[in-house]
């Protein structure tokens, strides 16, 4: 614990040094310098937030235990946690959930895929970020993606599938159906072998103008590996870091490569 402490301390202060400010300053790219001045700050309608944000704080209130199955440590772990516990540790925050939905309002283009339900506050951002859009969501333990759906369904959304998955299995599944997504959130399995693996997948998947959001990319030193890696890939174009997360576009014929910004 101590050195994925330290990992993500160290970058942080990357982030800090060599972050480009928010507004837009010294970036060049005017692919980029739109992204950052138009999507990133996005205003999402405030009682949207305020209804996901209270289904968030039902979550985190809920002491009730649900028998947790993880996929992600390389077979069937269960555990019994409390759905506050999980609200708090594993849901993304509202910061970022912003983000996300702007990105989804501008790169939806009528199919979203996420990878890692939850309990689909994540999912909620999306589904109202881009209304017109159907989002697919993956969630391999089947009593969150039961809990989720009763989110979901308590927020009045007809635009989600829930699927009870895999991710693997999941994806063959959109390759299949020949799904082609605008966008892909990637938020599940943190380990550096399987977001490769993930990624490689899906990425055949979408649309040539996409957008593919990675979720924890520093989390420890082989996700912030396998963030270089997938930077460095011939098939991406620009990439966006924003500590967190980051951001890859897919599309050719943008000005610049890699950029570190300030969220």
């Amino acid at each position: 614990m101590m050195l994925i402490n330290l990992h993500s301390a160290a970058r942080y202060l990357v982030y800090k040094l060599f972050s480009r400010h928010r507004r837009g300053f010294g970036i060049h790219s005017p692919f980029v310098f739109d992204i950052v001045t138009r999507v990133f700050r996005n205003k999402i309608d405030p009682s949207i937030v305020c209804r996901i944000e209270n289904i968030r704080k039902r979550m985190l209130s809920d002491k009730s235990k649900v028998n947790v199955t993880d996929y992600g440590a390389g077979g069937n772990r269960n555990s019994l946690r409390k759905i506050s516990e999980i609200a708090g540790k594993s849901s993304l925050p509202e910061k970022y959930c912003r983000i996300i939905a702007s990105l989804a309002g501008e790169y939806g283009h009528g199919s979203i895929v996420e990878l890692g339900t939850c309990l689909g506050i994540s999912t909620l951002y999306l589904s109202f970020g881009s209304p017109s859009s159907t989002i697919h969501t993956a969630e391999g333990c089947p009593e969150l993606a039961g809990y989720a759906a009763e989110n979901f369904r308590t927020a009045g959304r007809e635009n989600i599938r829930v699927y009870n998955k895999k991710f693997d299995d999941f994806i063959d599944d959109v390759e299949k159906e020949g799904l082609r997504p605008g966008m892909v959130f990637i938020d599940g399995d943190h380990r550096p072998e399987s977001l490769l693996r993930y990624y490689n997948k899906i990425r055949k998947c979408c649309r040539e103008d996409g957008v593919i959001v990675i979720d924890d990319i520093h989390a420890d030193a082989g996700m912030s590996s396998a963030w270089e890696e997938i930077k460095n890939s011939e098939t991406v174009n620009v990439t966006i870091d924003i500590n967190r997360m980051g951001i890859v576009f897919l599309r050719g014929g943008i000005a610049g490569r890699d950029y570190i910004i300030r969220y």
